[in-house]
Order: C-alpha cells, then sequence, then structure tokens
C-alpha cells in the first residue's frame, strides 16, 4: 500500500510564497510520474505539475513561472514551491503518483490565498 502525506499548505497573503512537501513511504524511483493536482470549490481537479521521470517537467499555464517542483529521493519527498500566489491559487492541493495504470492520491492540503 503506497501512502502519500501532504503538509505546508495555509493561509497566505497575494503575492506570499508556500512550500508544500509530498512524504511518499516508498522510493520515488517506484513510480513512472510524480505530480501536484488543486481543486477548488466547484471546480475539477486540475494538474498543477508533474515530473515524470527522466521526462520534462510539465506545467500549468496558470503557474508557469511563479510554481516549481522538485524532489528529494533519499526522503522520498516531492515538493511544491508557490511563489508569486495570487486568490485563484487557493485550493485544495493532492500530490499525486504515478506506476503505470496504478494512480496515488495523498488526501490533500489546503491552501488559502487571501489579504
Amino acid at each position: 500500500q503506497v501512502q502519500l502525506v501532504e503538509s505546508g499548505g495555509g493561509l497566505v497573503q497575494p503575492g506570499g510564497s508556500l512550500r508544500l512537501s509530498c512524504a511518499a513511504s516508498r522510493s520515488l524511483f517506484s513510480f513512472n510520474v510524480m505530480g501536484w493536482y488543486r481543486q477548488a470549490p466547484g471546480k475539477q481537479r486540475e494538474l498543477v505539475a508533474a515530473m515524470p521521470d527522466g521526462g520534462s517537467i510539465n506545467y500549468a499555464d496558470s503557474v508557469k513561472g511563479r510554481f516549481a517542483i522538485s524532489r528529494d529521493n533519499a526522503k522520498n519527498t516531492v515538493y511544491l514551491q508557490m511563489s508569486s500566489l495570487k486568490p485563484e491559487d487557493t485550493a485544495v492541493y493532492y500530490c499525486n503518483a504515478a506506476l503505470g495504470w496504478r494512480v496515488y492520491w495523498g488526501q490533500g492540503t489546503q491552501v488559502t490565498v487571501s489579504s
């Protein structure tokens, strides 16, 4: 059983920064893709950033230049550094890991951008 545990969410003012963490219960090399998704109230879950193993990182257009996904293989952890946050970034952020047809999700962490 794979567990993904997110942390780092919270309330931040517009223009601020947050770093989300996703700790996996097994080596990140076990997965083909690691990524972050988000879901705002009343909206569908959407891709924020995806990091394929050995491939190019993909970002949603709305976060390009502001967000950065990274990984620490020694800690089995994936990060999402978020900068220049906007109110429209408010959502529950989910960590995602995929291995073939198997897809795993974390429980989500709330990010609220408000003054």
